[in-house]
């Protein structure tokens, strides 16, 4: 008799196991003729660090974007914490699952190459933005939490400026700080000194224990693997 299949969060022998946080099975993923992912399988555990190692190309980003559903997956599935929220199979519409999986998509941050900061909005309403049309925070809570992350990453003084007017380390600073305050259970790190100027990397880099160390979720441990400008970084709070 061959074993039944268990699946992520089946029971066996009256135990319960937990789904991995981050899961890809058989993803792949083309743009036109270009095949970037290739039936990809990947598990990522509860408060697992993994850094994900690779040329320029060989699909880093683009494996983080399909986890954070910014791109369609052509094969497979992706599931956060045992939840589909993408699935590409025969009969299936793959921006209906996305779209009915949003609660779950909510609780995954972030943090880009190349910053995505509103250029029209200051580092403050960068912070507040999501807080308010995501959390459906009042406006004085997203402040409040805005505030507390700015000081945090040493950038209470800039507040009010706009994303040209402040360094790209500051930038950075600010985009950690806005995927911060969102509190996601899963957080997405692309490269995220790979665009500085090597001076500026030491500046990013620093602001990472302070940032985070008022958090208990946030393992302290993930801030160094950074510092030797890694491709990818995948982390469950």
């Amino acid at each position: 008799m061959n074993d039944p299949t268990i699946d992520a969060g089946s029971s066996v022998l009256g135990e319960e196991t937990t789904p991995p946080a981050v899961e890809l099975l058989g993803v792949s993923k083309s743009f036109g003729q270009r095949i970037v992912l290739r039936e990809l399988d990947l598990a990522v555990g509860e408060r697992e660090v993994v850094v994900v190692i690779g040329g320029s190309g060989s699909g880093k980003s683009t494996m983080l974007r399909c986890v954070a559903g910014l791109e369609l997956i052509n094969a497979g599935e992706v599931r956060i914490e045992g939840v589909p929220v993408q699935r590409a199979t025969a009969g299936q519409r793959n921006r209906g699952l996305l779209k009915a999986a949003r609660s779950i998509r909510q609780e995954v941050g972030m943090v880009f190459q190349h910053f995505n900061l509103f250029p029209h909005m200051t580092a403050h309403g960068n912070l507040t933005l999501a807080l308010r049309l995501v959390r459906r925070m009042s406006r004085a809570e997203a402040a409040a939490i805005a505030d507390d992350l700015l000081e945090r990453v040493a950038l209470a003084d800039h507040r009010d400026a706009y994303p040209d007017q402040l360094s790209g380390g500051q930038q950075q600073r600010v985009a950690i700080a806005r995927a911060l305050a969102m509190r996601p259970r899963i957080l997405l790190f692309d490269e995220v000194t790979s665009a500085l100027d090597p001076e500026l990397v030491g500046e990013v880099l620093d602001l990472h224990e302070p940032a985070t160390s008022a958090d208990p979720r946030v393992p302290k441990a993930t801030a160094r693997p950074l510092n030797a400008k890694l491709p990818a970084l995948l982390r469950r709070y």
